[in-house]
């Protein structure tokens, strides 16, 4: 129960990585509210609590942050994506991505940040696409870079009082996932070299970055802070040679 005591705000707990954080904080111990647009999701644990919000809004937010008030632990998860490269890309892709992964990630950490209690830890979700330039995803590999710049700002600027980290995810079994190996000319080929590229010969699931959410979020990460914590299977570990075929 490393949680025990500490409430939490999850944004874009619907699925995937989300529904993945709000549970294992739970199952710490944690008192938890998530976040996203539309009615609450069937499925969601009764004691977690749900607010209909579109974090690109500001007003929204600022009303959401009202609403929940003091909290120890804030986690930035809601995102987006769009597959098409600059040139294919439309105003509307944009305010699509930068509204919800750029602008949603800041209007949480300003409306929260007054209202954290001391120690308390914002945790962004950034992406290894924040580092290495996934193809035909401009505005998402932009967005997450963006993440990991005002994680350092928030660290900077607003420690020792709260702490802030981003969990940089590799390629995890959602529906982004699924969507990047379609843009592929053969998925499945695209797949099966993806895995091949992973140490451990798998894609993550959502309790894989859970589980470093959880450390980050306790009192054991004391002393991290303005860190990107990669965890991606040892992908980005490997050369461009395919492991598969030693």
């Amino acid at each position: 129960m490393r949680l025990a005591g500490k409430r939490a705000l999850v944004t874009g707990g619907r699925q995937g990585i989300g529904r993945g954080i709000v549970e294992a904080f739970m199952a710490e111990g944690a008192e938890v509210v998530t976040c996203g647009r539309g009615a609450r999701p069937d499925g969601l644990p009764d004691a977690c609590g749900w607010v209909a919000v579109d974090v690109a809004d500001p007003a929204q937010v600022a009303e959401m942050a009202r609403e929940v008030g003091e909290i120890d632990i804030l986690v930035n998860n809601a995102g987006v994506q769009v597959e098409k490269t600059v040139a294919e890309s439309t105003d509307a892709d944009w305010d699509a991505v930068v509204g919800v992964n750029c602008r949603g990630v800041f209007n949480c950490a300003r409306a929260f940040l007054p209202q954290m209690r001391a120690g308390g830890s914002i945790i962004n979700i950034g992406s290894i696409s924040g580092r290495v330039a996934d193809p035909g995803m401009a505005l998402y590999n932009a967005s997450k870079a963006f993440v990991h710049g005002l994680t350092r700002s928030i660290a900077v600027d607003h420690g020792p009082r709260v702490r802030c980290n981003a969990i940089c995810p590799g390629w995890i079994e959602t529906g982004m996932l699924e969507a990047g190996f379609a843009q592929a000319g053969d998925p499945e080929a695209a797949r099966e070299d993806a895995l091949a590229r992973h140490a451990v010969r798998r894609f993550g699931q959502p309790r894989d970055i859970a589980a470093m959410a959880v450390w980050l979020a306790s009192d054991e990460a004391a002393f991290a802070t303005g860190q990107m914590f990669t965890v991606d299977g040892g992908m980005t570990a490997a050369s461009p040679i395919n492991t598969g075929v030693f």
